[in-house]
């Protein structure tokens, strides 16, 4: 054991003017691996997740200054089950293993996991050892959450067991001087009461690490890098009226001014007053030179047809391309630029590249527009100065550069517009009904008070669904459409919004008076997971 434990010298930390220090995740297939993530830069330390099929090596080389391992779905000891190297424990890197990641730890390091017939689910007592690392400063007897029927029944030699619970005599093991740390729950989820400190005593303490991941450096960081990548070149901005383009066009603005030229696409898929607000409001706030282009009748002719959601996802990514592309083209003529205009920013998230399967490993869930709609043959070179950030990091930075909170605040919408809460064919009908329902609950919503209770409150037209109803004296045969507001802290997991019985009522009520065709509301009650937050 005491060989498994040697260490080798750690990669040196970053030095001056270099990236802040990194904590990378192994994602051993875990629904949870990028909350993890979030909830370290919420302890102000940069994070990214890596997949389990990266090597030793590979994760070695990015220089990390702590690592932790997900948990995973799998059982450790079960044939193809993915396994941890011990070499990673031994690198001179602090390690904190959760679930799965616990268990893969322990079994890599001489220790013994087996099935009992003790298994947990759900919210747990801990009786940790307030002397502990990771427990220091807590109550003894804390409530966490777990979910595993496999447990580690033996420590690897050498590790202090620091917790257990009724179903796990090992449910924490720690190695000072090795720097290996674990637990069997999840302390990322917010049914841990005192997760989030246990993950910053990890990171504080364990791995000796300090705040170093704030917005103000994350602004200062990301206008640098813009300037490096443009230098004098023009830049185009695919603006949306979103929270996510509008941060990114206003940071590549402050990198470099008039340089920019901000495109707004109205491609007939937007909410109602959309196009008024960007045009109004936000060319105020910021200064920034916007051109709009209405390509309405185009978008509509590319969608005719079109009832797969990945279909229509693909068409309009690549019709935007192309819009881009025109509009380059006009801007060079019209300004007498002496070459063409290259790059496009676009406002990509880091949910984003995780969902359209952005990494080594991951699978694709859905293709985002910004992301995994894009044509082979773009001849933009893409900025995406959010491409790192979870939905809170873009809002904070919203905020440091002064953008006014109805942008800042505004929920999130799909690039793809209301194209994808039309449950079949796209027409011009079927988007006005659409629009009309849409507003109403936007509008009640805004009523009630509750717009930052709910993180996003999509309306679906089930156009290829009809039902039978009743208004006045006449039977009707109109369309549903579905309800879905979700709460959730940066859209990697969500849970259905329990809005007051009144303001469901309300939006129902006039939805079925005001906007024809619809005779029927029915409210979505499933969280992500199992489903996503848009249904295409």
């Amino acid at each position: 054991m005491s060989e498994l434990l040697a260490r080798s010298d750690p990669p040196s930390p970053p030095g001056p003017g270099e990236a802040p220090a990194l904590v990378l995740v192994v994602d051993f297939g875990a629904q949870y691996a990028q909350l993890i993530a979030r909830r370290v830069r919420e302890a102000e330390v940069y994070s990214e997740v890596v997949p389990h099929t990266a090597s030793t090596a590979e994760i070695l080389a990015r220089r990390p200054a702590a690592i932790i391992l997900s948990g995973g779905p799998s059982s450790v000891y079960e044939k193809g089950a993915p396994q941890l190297d011990p070499a990673l424990c031994r690198a001179g890197v602090p390690v904190f293993g959760i679930c799965y990641g616990f268990q893969a730890m322990a079994l890599a390091l001489g220790g013994t996991v087996a099935r009992t017939d003790r298994a947990e689910f759900g919210r747990t007592e801990a009786t940790t050892d307030p002397d502990a690392v990771l427990f220091e400063g807590q109550p003894r007897t804390q409530p966490v959450w777990m979910s595993h029927r496999d447990s580690v029944v033996a420590a690897p030699d050498g590790f202090a067991v620091t917790a257990s619970s009724e179903g796990a005599e090992v449910a924490a093991f720690e190695h000072r001087d090795a720097a290996l740390y674990g637990v069997q729950w999840h302390p990322e989820v917010l049914h841990t009461q005192f997760g989030q400190r246990v993950l910053e005593r990890f990171l504080h303490d364990g791995a000796g690490l300090g705040p170093s991941w704030t917005t103000t450096g994350i602004i200062d960081e990301t206008v640098e890098a813009i300037r490096a990548q443009v230098g004098a070149r023009h830049v185009l901005c695919a603006l949306s009226g979103g929270v996510d383009s509008a941060v990114a066009a206003a940071l590549v603005h402050q990198a470099v001014g008039d340089q920019l030229t901000c495109v707004f696409v109205d491609h007939g898929l937007l909410r109602q007053g959309e196009r008024v607000q960007v045009e109004r409001d936000y060319v105020a706030a910021t200064g920034i030179d916007l051109r709009v282009v209405d390509a309405r009748e185009r978008f509509l002719g590319a969608l005719a047809g079109l009832r797969d959601p990945e279909a229509k996802r693909k068409v309009i990514g690549g019709e935007f391309i192309r819009v881009f592309e025109d509009a380059a083209a006009s801007i060079i003529e019209t300004e007498g630029h002496d070459s063409d205009i290259e790059l496009l920013v676009q406002g990509t998230l880091y949910p984003d590249v995780v969902e359209s399967g952005g990494g080594t490993g991951a699978a694709s869930i859905k293709s985002h527009h910004n992301v995994g709609g894009l044509p082979d043959d773009i001849t933009f070179q893409l900025i995406e100065p959010l491409r790192a950030l979870f939905k809170d990091e873009v809002r904070a930075v919203g905020t440091q550069l002064g953008l006014p909170p109805e942008i800042v605040w505004r929920h999130p919408f799909p690039g793809p517009g209301l194209a994808i809460r039309i449950i079949g064919e796209v027409t011009q009908e079927r988007l006005d009904v659409l629009a009309a329902a849409d507003a109403i609950a936007r509008e009640e919503l805004t009523r009630s008070g509750l717009d930052r209770e709910v993180w996003q409150f999509p309306v679906v037209l089930l156009a290829d669904v009809r039902s039978v109803g009743v208004q006045g004296d006449d039977r009707t045969y109109g369309h549903p459409v579905v309800l879905r507001p979700v709460s959730s802290e940066d859209a990697m997991t969500a849970d259905w919004s329990r809005l007051p019985y009144e303001v469901l009522e309300a939006i129902s009520t006039r939805i079925t008076n005001e906007v024809d065709e619809v005779n029927r509301v029915v409210l979505d009650i499933t969280s992500k997971p199992p489903g996503t937050i848009e249904w295409e």
